[in-house]
């Protein structure tokens, strides 16, 4: 399980068990069956009346990556793609298109399979922007369902509430005063169950969603980057640096208090001198030294 995930469980679980045992001589004092099918019924059948059946069902499906570790492969689709351009590099395009066989990354495939081709730069940038667009758009949809729940789960809280004042405005004109006080935290329990699932269920599983499209997003422009470089004939050394630097751990650029801050114009140098060699371009060369 995400270790995340699992923290922000146990701190709920704790903060609500702590709730319900210190602050009510029963636990069955927060217990409103009626007042937590009003919110969850209600916040599910306006979610299907909002949305269409199939893009319901798919968000659903979705709740467990919460849960799970993403798996990351940044590192590996960074050594796929150097190996792929050192193929390419040579010549050996039948080598290249026997290695894209086996390449579990359907977006590097296709970025690499567009460069054996001789498609375009700007072609092939324009093909692999659009698939990054199309996922952002419809990744970002499905954690807007989330965020739709979530503003329905309060407000369904509220409908539950006004459902036990009328009640308890029935109790008050039959003259069962006692009693008052019992079906009015009744009454409010469901604005609670409301508040409770949109904020500790709803909002966060949108939040996970969306910080996983964009580590997707990173990944693919990292791909798109080195696709690019090798659509160009960068060298593979040259390629395979570019991309080290999407996975990379950035310190502060100011200072970090360790006298790092040196290296990276060296860095940068080297860098220069390598894409000048690449392209043949002495005077870019000279002007790097």
């Amino acid at each position: 399980m995400n270790p995340s995930t699992l923290i922000g469980i146990v701190a709920s679980v704790l903060m609500l068990a702590s709730v319900v045992l210190w602050s009510a001589d029963s636990a069955t004092a927060f217990l409103n069956l009626p007042g937590l099918a009003i919110v969850v019924i209600g916040t599910l059948a306006a979610t299907f009346i909002s949305y269409p059946l199939r893009e319901v069902v798919r968000v659903v499906r979705l709740v467990g990556l919460v849960f799970h570790r993403e798996n990351r492969h940044e590192r590996e689709d960074i050594d796929e793609l150097v190996a792929l351009a050192r193929l390419w590099f040579k010549g050996d395009v039948r080598a290249v298109e026997r290695r894209l066989e086996a390449c579990p990354n359907p977006f590097l495939r296709t970025g690499v399979q567009l460069v054996i081709d001789h498609t375009a730069d700007e072609e092939i940038h324009d093909l692999l922007r659009w698939r990054i667009a199309r996922l952002k758009a419809r990744e970002r949809a499905e954690a807007q369902i989330f965020r739709t729940m979530a503003l329905y789960a309060p407000a369904f809280g509220m409908i539950g509430t006004l459902v036990g004042l009328v009640n308890m405005l029935g109790v008050i004109e039959a003259g069962e005063l006692t009693v008052i006080g019992e079906r009015m935290a009744v009454a409010l329990l469901t604005t609670f169950y409301g508040i409770v699932l949109a904020n500790l269920v709803l909002k966060p599983i949108a939040v996970k969603l969306e910080r996983r499209t964009e580590q997707r997003l990173i990944a693919m422009n990292m791909i798109l980057e080195g696709i690019s470089l090798m659509s160009r004939r960068r060298l593979p050394s040259v390629i395979e640096e570019s991309l080290n630097s999407f996975i990379a751990h950035h310190h502060d650029e100011l200072r970090d208090g360790r006298g790092q801050e040196g290296d990276a114009p060296a860095s940068r140098w080297r860098l220069r001198r390598r894409a000048a060699a690449a392209t043949g371009d002495e005077r870019e060369a000279s002007h790097a030294g």
